[in-house]
């Protein structure tokens, strides 16, 4: 049974965590906001201590670290590994500021990529990479199989050809997992993840987005031309199986989703506790002992915000445990990644709303977060489809059944 406590073991991360988000992002996160595209140099310095709290904890970092399923748990057992580890980590650096956590050297989605499917000669061989994960495409947004980017064997090598474009830390990280697929003529089955260097002639960088939030991370579009990568780098079977290759892949959102989840709980976190001093200074104290029907309409409302804000944040604690005692945590995940992407954006809005012209101007960071808020409902899959994920699973319907 999952224990809400944070557990003992990690109570040290999440408490280091904590000060890299209130005493290195919150002093540079406006910097970054308004120089965009900029690379926040005051990260370099986290780089190795990040690496030696992933080796100190068995691959547990702050950052968005990779995570990995071990062997099935005994099921008395209550293990907190990982995901666990790496989603409290992400939420309180999600605290601080989300675009900078983005930037945290090493500390890349596409690391999770990696470790969810990779093998132990693989894990070995890009251990202490920065990985980024390239998905979407211009024909292919939130429906992953509809993936066009293809990839050939060509002797010991595989010839990747296609676009990428929405690649979070693109520029900036040092290996690309790539979707692709073997056989588009296989759909879905065919889709699997490589590993491409970014230095790899072929893999050419076409151009940065200009962005609403996150602006501190780097977000670029890709061109593979005849990008020639070793056979090696395939994450994962080369088979195609039409029963399980595609679920294969998707075990990486299984992981990376509760990870999104974190990052909207933090920054909801965040907008809250701003506001609540806001509200303080004002005049306007929450009183958790009474009804809010009796209260200020102010404090009422901050009540309704808090109480979407816990529903989040235990759906992503339960995504996470889930993970880390080898449950099936799909519908988890997906439920969790689409109720704090909803809460929030509307956390972040109706704190924006309660405090006026303050939570509006540049003098508070609501605003910053309040644009910074939307993307943890887009990225990873958007609200829309977490929630047919969701129903899916519910019904018992199949991707072709339920659309």
């Amino acid at each position: 049974m999952i224990n809400l406590e944070t557990p003992r073991k990690l109570a040290p991360l999440a408490k280091q965590a904590s000060q890299v988000a209130s005493e290195v992002f919150r002093p540079i996160s406006r910097k970054y906001d308004r120089a965009e595209h900029e690379y926040p140099k005051e990260l370099d310095m986290f780089a190795a201590l990040m690496d030696g709290k992933d080796a100190g904890a068995g691959n547990a970092g702050a950052g968005a670290a990779g995570v990995r399923r071990k062997d099935k748990a005994d099921e008395e057992s209550n293990r907190n590994g990982s995901n666990m580890a790496t989603v409290l980590g992400v939420i309180e650096l999600c605290y601080g500021d989300v675009g900078l956590t983005l930037t945290l050297p090493r500390q890349g989605l596409g690391n999770s990529a990696i470790a969810s499917v990779a093998n132990d000669e693989q894990l070995q061989r890009f251990a202490g990479k920065w990985a980024a994960m390239a998905i979407t495409e211009p024909e292919a947004g939130s429906d992953s199989a509809s993936i066009r980017t293809t990839a050939v064997l060509d002797g010991d090598e595989y010839v990747l050809n296609g676009e990428k474009i929405y690649v979070t830390s693109g520029s900036r990280a040092e290996l690309i997992v790539v979707w692709a697929s073997l056989d588009p003529s296989k759909g879905r089955a065919a889709i699997k993840s490589f590993v491409v260097p970014r230095d790899t002639p072929g893999m050419i960088l076409e151009r940065l987005e200009h962005k609403l939030g996150i602006r501190a991370s780097d977000t670029a579009n890709f061109r593979l031309e005849d990008c020639r990568i070793p056979k090696e780098n395939l994450l994962g079977s080369p088979e195609i199986d039409t029963e399980k290759s595609f679920a294969g892949a998707m075990q990486t959102f299984d992981n990376t989703r509760p990870l999104v989840a974190g990052m909207a709980v933090g920054l909801a976190r965040a907008c809250i506790d701003e506001t609540r001093k806001r509200l303080d200074e004002a005049g306007v104290t929450v009183d958790y002992t009474r009804p809010a029907n009796v209260q200020h309409a102010a404090a009422a409302r901050l009540l309704a915000l808090e109480a979407d804000y816990e529903a989040a944040l235990l759906l992503t604690l339960q995504a996470a445990w889930m993970a880390d005692n080898s449950k099936p945590n799909s519908l988890q995940a997906s439920m969790a990644k689409a109720k704090a992407g909803r809460s929030c954006v509307d956390i972040a809005l109706g704190c924006v709303e309660l405090c006026g012209s303050v939570g509006y101007g540049e003098d508070s960071l609501l605003e910053k977060w309040a644009r910074d808020a939307k993307i943890l409902d887009i990225f990873e899959g958007t609200q829309q489809i977490q929630l047919l994920v969701v129903a899916r699973q519910l019904l018992g319907k199949s991707s072709a059944e339920l659309r």
